[in-house]
């Protein structure tokens, strides 16, 4: 979490430095240094031009492959809860057949214990997708902001 917040905070930095150079570069542009539609610029500033061309290059795929990140976790976690719900109707339904069946049925009493375990085992996997379903929306939170 402290992850995206340090790393949401870096690009919002970088882009309002760019966008400082850039109306630099548009002041410098319309202050009397042009000539005839050539806009005359010194070594100096067109090496800023480059380094803020590259800066807006690098924000521009670092936010990009963060959204490509978000979409992949929320699928992970839509695929995860669709686990989920078939897990625990596999556990309900072994559960009931370990009681409906209990005499004398070492079947039956395998499918409960089975379906027991399986419930914890959903369970754990349900906190798990949870956890990471919050960082997915805090991360979407960050981007926005």
């Amino acid at each position: 979490m402290d992850a995206f917040r340090k790393h949401a905070n870096k690009l919002r930095d970088q882009v309002s430095k760019q966008q400082q150079l850039q109306a630099v570069i548009k002041q410098f542009s319309s202050s009397g240094y042009e000539k005839s539609d050539v806009v005359v610029i010194d070594e100096v500033e067109m090496q800023r031009h480059q380094q803020l061309e590259k800066l807006y290059r690098a924000t521009r795929t670092g936010r990009d492959f963060q959204k490509e990140i978000v979409k992949a976790a929320e699928t992970f976690t839509a695929i995860g809860y669709k686990h989920i719900e078939t897990g625990t109707k596999l556990s309900e339904d072994c559960c009931q057949y370990g009681a409906e069946n209990s005499i004398d049925n070492i079947l039956a009493k395998a499918a409960s214990v089975y379906g027991d375990a399986r419930k914890h085992v959903e369970k754990e996997q349900e906190e798990l997708n949870q956890l990471l379903s919050s960082q997915v929306h805090f991360s979407y939170f960050i981007q926005v902001y």
